[in-house]
């Protein structure tokens, strides 16, 4: 039988590891931004994949707005009005997922889209269509396989993972026509 100093010393060696534990759980469902705001529940592929698609949706809508305007082709004129308007309406639903989540969605583009809407604002004629187009074809082939990957293996939020399993299926749609539009464009 135990004696009350043996409980008492069990019990003051136990609480810090159980308090710690506590404490490593609340870091991970818990998340100080630089804005001062917590974000919760979002595990960090979560929040990598939420930054990624809201920077990335931007991007895609301010470069189809300077394609709108500068673009020659026709069917080039077209895809860039379809990126606007299909990724203007995911960035609006995942402006509503951040906002129930807590998560600051990016004002900018990232250093590479920027780099990429300079480039392309210097283009014009043929060499613009066909620029836009391979950057298109680029970052959807690689937007696929980003928004796949958070609906089939790493999203554990289920708004996100919802969201990704809807938009990858108009991300598949938007690479068929980048391909499409680009080959067209070689002939």
């Amino acid at each position: 039988m135990r004696t009350w100093a043996q409980v008492m010393l069990c019990a003051a060696l136990t609480l810090p590891a159980v308090a710690g534990r506590a404490e490593q759980k609340k870091t991970t469902d818990t998340t100080e931004t630089a804005a001062g705001k917590t974000t919760t529940n979002l595990t960090s592929n979560d929040r990598k994949f939420l930054e990624k698609a809201a920077s990335g949706g931007m991007a895609e809508v301010k470069l189809g707005q300077l394609a709108m305007d500068k673009a020659t082709s026709p069917t080039v004129k077209e895809f860039a009005k379809r990126m606007v308007d299909d990724h203007g309406k995911a960035n609006d639903e995942l402006k509503d997922i951040a906002t129930k989540k807590s998560f600051p969605m990016p004002t900018d583009l990232t250093t590479k889209d920027k780099a990429t809407y300079d480039k392309l604002a210097k283009l014009s004629g043929d060499s613009f269509d066909k620029a836009y187009m391979d950057a298109m074809v680029k970052d959807h082939d690689a937007d696929v396989k980003e928004f796949q990957h958070e609906a089939k293996l790493t999203g554990a939020d289920p708004d996100l993972k919802a969201f990704a399993e809807k938009t990858v299926k108009v991300l598949e749609e938007h690479k068929s026509m980048a391909h499409q539009d680009k080959d067209a464009l070689k002939k």
